[in-house]
């Protein structure tokens, strides 16, 4: 399967670790990662959306292009066009944002991280104990406060 490109198609591959013909070689052989179907699913509307946008807006363009003859010009194709680019970015919009939620929001564990090196999100702090010489703590240092009555 040679699924149509997205402008998603990056930020799926970073999030889930694979392109995206692999991942949906992978949904196909697991289905029951939810999270990896619904953003597939989600991505191919986004996808079909956004061939629709190119489509329009490369005929208004051709329609509009400098060395066409004037003649051929109409205004109610122009809207037409107009209402369906209209249409299509809607469309586009409506699916950029629930991919967006989506990935915002799954859980942790709905991303297969298995092959990728962990991560930590700050660098690991050492210390040394002091050395035996130094002074002992309190007796009660770090003690939780007695009860009084």
């Amino acid at each position: 399967m040679s699924p149509n490109p997205s402008s998603q198609d990056g930020r799926l591959a970073e999030i889930f670790g694979a392109p995206v013909a692999d991942l949906h070689e992978r949904a196909a052989a697991s289905p029951g990662v939810p999270a990896l179907t619904r953003a597939l699913e989600l991505r191919s509307f986004l996808a079909l959306a956004e061939e629709q946008v190119d489509r329009v807006r490369d005929r208004v363009h051709g329609a509009m292009a400098p060395d066409r003859d004037m003649n051929e010009l109409s205004a109610d194709e122009l809207r037409f066009d107009a209402q369906w680019l209209a249409a299509a970015i809607d469309a586009r919009d409506g699916y950029l944002a629930a991919l967006g939620q989506l990935l915002r929001t799954m859980p942790a564990q709905a991303v297969d991280r298995s092959s990728r090196p962990v991560e930590f999100a700050q660098p690991q702090i050492t210390t040394t104990l002091p050395p035996a010489a130094a002074a002992p703590a309190p007796p009660r240092a770090g003690a939780a406060p007695g009860h009084r009555p």
